[in-house]
């Protein structure tokens, strides 16, 4: 049975409505960067507790949020209420998320195992509710309209706030409250800044939620309703994401997103040490180049629209990850061939700062489009099924863009392990031989994991004329039903 309300495709959605759901991604950003780039620092640094447990505890929350994500898809998609099925979540999740994520950042003094424990307890609490508040509002993007470019704009907004929102967090962190004061002489270790930054995020965070939330209230009436269900369980969750799988386009969007999260999760790990390490950059000239993250969400928020425009949804991912991919690795290469400036030379970071803001633009774009693609196949797989299943296809995606990301960064691990690459020295003092082979293994990996990426998304089938005819055939069935 279909949906009884189904989505307008007339209706037009405001840049104010566009804007205010994308808000809400600044809290999904602003999580993600504190977890990759804060959390074991500081509780593996500045509080003390042994790295292993700190890469455990967080190990441990990350397959927990893993699997929670297709409980609540399906949890949200078959949800009745008078806030209908997106909104109770959002809602419900803001506060518990807010408090969570500032308790995280203040760490009783504790023995080391009940500070595992509380680590362990938090980590899982903020994934979880997280999830809650994710999830649906990502689920609801498809809902707001099913207008073909619509979609691909209001995504955009949102990449945007994700990634910039992230960003602008880590640098007023860096910049303001990680710096050296008579009590903690080195920034890094400044234990109150850390308490500062967590206070701060969460009222962030919170703030966004609730943007995101109202924003999009009024809107309510309009949104899809559930359909009627005629099983419900555990097994209905799994097996619906399963029963996914047998639609063409969405698999392959599932492979494409296998090895993009596996190409993220391996360049996010080796990052910083390829910025500490192969190219020498200071912790100034990283601190810029992390600032340098917003121009690239605005890169991404302008070219995604206009792209999708262009060529098509498919066509526009293709031709961005092409260009996107060809560009990541090339300053690599071109130091391993000798056509890059020393390291130390004035005119090394302005091109790498060129080149990495422009080919993370075009990354966002291509993600944005990603996601519009996914939400187009809502009333692919409605037309097939008689149901509308936002929650659980954006669910699996996530799952699938988790867990991958983690394989990525157990590859950097093994990678650096072949390498040899030293702990603990300075720059100058690493063999020459384990960077080249460091930036070597990088390049071959990406490459092959980004045409893997892009090879299989050429399978996609789903154009503009499909999207209509798909749209036609429920408008027409649900006009049978009346």
């Amino acid at each position: 049975m279909s949906s009884s309300k189904p989505v307008n495709s007339s209706k037009r959605v405001s840049w104010v409505i566009a804007s205010t759901y994308g808000f809400g991604g600044v809290a999904y950003g602003i999580k993600d960067n504190g977890f990759a780039y804060l959390l074991l620092l500081f509780y593996g640094t500045v509080v003390g507790l042994q790295p292993a447990l700190v890469g455990t505890a967080l190990m441990i929350a990350l397959i927990f949020d893993a699997f929670s994500d297709p409980v609540v898809g399906y949890w949200s998609d078959n949800t009745r209420s008078r806030w209908g099925r997106r909104h109770p979540f959002m809602y419900a999740a803001a506060i518990p998320v807010a408090l969570c994520y500032s308790l995280l950042w203040q760490p009783p003094q504790w023995t080391e195992g009940a500070l595992f424990a509380y680590l362990v307890v938090l980590s899982i609490l903020i994934r979880t509710l997280i999830t809650f508040y994710e999830t649906p509002s990502s689920a609801l993007m498809p809902e707001l309209t099913a207008d073909y470019d619509e979609r691909t704009s209001i995504q955009a907004w949102r990449s945007f706030f994700g990634w910039a929102g992230g960003a602008a967090m880590a640098v007023f962190t860096y910049g303001f409250l990680l710096v050296p004061t008579d009590a903690y002489p080195v920034g890094i270790l400044n234990r109150d800044g850390y308490e500062t930054y967590g206070t701060i995020a969460s009222m962030v965070m919170l703030i966004a939620i609730l943007v995101s939330a109202l924003g999009t209230h009024h809107r309510i009436g309009t949104l899809a309703a559930p359909a009627a269900r005629t099983q419900r369980g555990l097994a209905s969750v799994f097996s619906e994401v399963l029963e996914t799988l047998k639609d063409k386009s969405f698999f392959a969007l599932f492979i494409s997103t296998i090895a993009g999260a596996v190409a993220t999760g391996l360049t996010a790990a080796l990052t910083f040490l390829m910025l500490t390490y192969f190219w020498a950059l200071s912790s100034e000239q990283i601190y810029y180049w992390t600032a340098l993250v917003v121009v690239s969400a605005l890169i991404g928020l302008l070219i995604a629209p206009r792209a999708s425009r262009r060529w098509g949804k498919k066509g526009a991912a293709i031709r961005l990850g092409v260009l996107a991919f060809a560009i990541q690795p090339l300053p690599v290469v071109c130091r391993l061939l000798g056509w890059m400036p020393e390291n130390g030379d004035p005119m090394l970071f302005p091109i790498l700062a060129v080149v990495n803001t422009i080919d993370l633009g075009l990354i966002i774009a291509m993600q944005a489009i990603s996601y519009s693609m996914l939400a187009d196949l809502v009333e692919h797989t409605e037309v097939r099924t008689g149901r509308r299943n936002e929650g659980v296809f954006f669910s699996a995606i996530t799952f699938i863009r988790k867990t991958n990301q983690g394989i990525g960064a157990f590859m950097a691990g093994i990678i650096l392990q072949a390498v040899a690459l030293p702990r603990g020295v300075a720059p100058e003092q690493v063999p020459a031989a384990s960077l080249t082979q460091l930036g070597g293994w990088l390049v071959v990996l990406q490459w092959l994991l980004y045409s893997i990426m892009l090879v299989a998304l050429a399978f996609y089938r789903l154009d503009r004329h499909q999207h209509q005819s798909n749209l036609a055939q429920i408008q027409a069935r649900n006009s049978d039903v009346v």
